[in-house]
């Protein structure tokens, strides 16, 4: 490590002394992660999260509010200048306008600061007057927790698990014939890096679309303003071992090589690092109707994502010495309001054991976990309607789906959910292609046009419960 990487390191765990020190003697600060993978609903947990905490109508299950505690609510600049702001009024306007869309979805990190002014309960209520929190919400997408997985394993590891996995695979089958079409150990021409890395991406972006949740490296399927860049140019190939100089193989070692380092590795550094609580989001439901291979996909998905976490319990010593902990996390299966209520503890039950593998392994290191099933913003009413004779419990929305049904009104029965998980897992871990009697649908809906009562934030499900959960213990 030269002179600049010690001074680097030095000023950084200066950074971290001086925030610890600010944190616990003056205005406390939580540092609140949120991801998920694509279309979990991340920017609309947010924008609600914070409409519905500055606006507390809605809030009982938190506490802090119900019991009147929370005096004030107000956004601030946030701390972190290089780090874009999150939209929140644009996000908001979309959601709550009198022509309501959902918003764009996560493309890249950003930052926003809430502060609550809070009395204190207890004995200490008589004696101190209010105090300041500040929760910093920090979203980023969750494919690029999953490239944590790549710090630990050679181009030629990485490759031969890519191919593994992407040998039955019909979203590949572009890419398994550029690939079977070109000599790795001949020498690099720059096109044929990025043809096989185009292909690649376009395979990410296809597997993605259909359910599936390892789709790595995750900047290939969001790049920003790295797009075009070699440290993009890459693609898994067999036979790196006695690849010459200058051949193309060698140059994509290489360039996996940098990608770790110029990109996943400051990303866990500069912003990963810090978080002291976590939101995990998950469109448990979606995966259900791909069927059995994005069950069980997202679940070894579930257990990679907590891999990256550090979970266990923060204090003044660890924090000052070693760095922050994730104390608290929360998977969240969303879009609760496509279903019955009726059917949401079942929704709650397959959650958990989804995430039972990486839930264990987390409270075995101290951290609090939960899983519950939430809408961060409710687009749907609920109705008993009578099929065959028998009640059937719907839920009512505005279509989204294509454009022969958008916009119509429309009841929808997704399917019964089974009451013992199992009943899914099962077929999933033994790599069934479909389910057997049982057919899972999904709809989208547009969000519902709103009339918000003064103090209301937009309607929800549960999200109350999930703020307590997050940030109710430090109110």
């Amino acid at each position: 490590m030269g002179i600049t990487g010690i001074a680097d390191g030095i000023w950084r765990q200066f950074e971290n002394v001086t925030d610890t020190v600010g944190e616990t003697f003056f205005e406390p600060v939580i540092r609140l992660g949120v991801t998920g993978l694509a279309r979990s609903g991340k920017t609309v947990f947010i924008t609600s999260l914070v409409a519905n905490l500055l606006d507390r109508g809605r809030m009982p299950g938190l506490l802090a509010a119900s019991e009147g505690r929370i005096e004030a609510a107000f956004l601030q600049p946030q701390p972190d200048d290089t780090v874009p702001r999150f939209d929140y009024e644009n996000h908001l306007a979309a959601l709550t306008g009198k022509t309501p869309h959902w918003p764009e979805s996560t493309r890249a990190i950003s930052e926003l600061r809430l502060s609550l002014k809070v009395r204190p309960n207890g004995l200490l209520a008589g004696l101190q007057g209010p105090r300041t929190l500040h929760l910093d919400i920090v979203d980023y997408p969750g494919e690029w927790l999953l490239d944590l997985a790549l710090m630990d394993v050679t181009y030629a590891e990485w490759s031969a698990q890519v191919i593994e996995r992407i040998a039955s695979r019909e979203e590949a089958a572009g890419y398994r014939a550029l690939a079977g079409q070109t000599d790795p150990h001949a020498e690099l021409e720059e096109t044929t890096a990025r043809r096989l890395a185009d292909s690649f991406a376009d395979y990410l972006q296809t597997a993605r679309a259909n359910g599936y949740s390892d789709c790595t490296p995750g900047r290939f399927l969001l790049p920003g303003d790295l797009a075009g860049s070699p440290v993009l140019t890459f693609a898994p190939l067999p036979g790196s071992d006695g690849a010459p100089r200058k051949s193309l193989i060698r140059e994509m070692a290489r360039r996996f090589e940098a990608y770790k380092k110029q990109v996943v590795q400051p990303f866990f550094r500069d912003h990963f690092s810090r978080i002291d609580r976590q939101v995990v989001l998950v469109d448990a439901l979606g995966a259900i109707h791909q069927g059995p291979r994005a069950v069980e996909d997202l679940r070894g998905a579930m257990a990679d994502i907590l891999g990256a976490f550090r979970p266990g319990t923060n204090n003044f010593l660890t924090s000052l010495l070693r760095g922050k902990r994730v104390e608290k996390i929360l998977f969240a299966a969303t879009k609760a309001d496509h279903l019955h209520h009726s059917q949401h503890p079942r929704l709650s039950g397959i959650m958990q054991a989804l995430i039972r593998d990486a839930r264990d392994r987390a409270q075995y290191a101290g951290a609090g976990t939960r899983a519950m099933a939430i809408a961060s913003l409710r687009a749907t009413t609920e109705d008993v309607m009578t099929h065959g004779g028998e009640p059937l419990d719907v839920v009512c929305g505005t279509l989204l789906n294509d454009d022969e049904t958008r916009g119509r009104q429309a009841a929808f029965y997704p399917g019964e959910l089974p009451e013992d998980p199992a009943h899914l897992l099962t077929p999933a871990r033994q790599g069934a292609q479909e389910w057997l009697g049982a057919d899972y649908q999904i709809m989208r809906f547009a969000p519902a046009v709103l009339d918000l009562r003064p103090g209301d934030g937009p309607p929800h499900i549960r999200l109350d419960r999930a703020a307590e959960f997050l940030i109710g213990d430090r109110l």
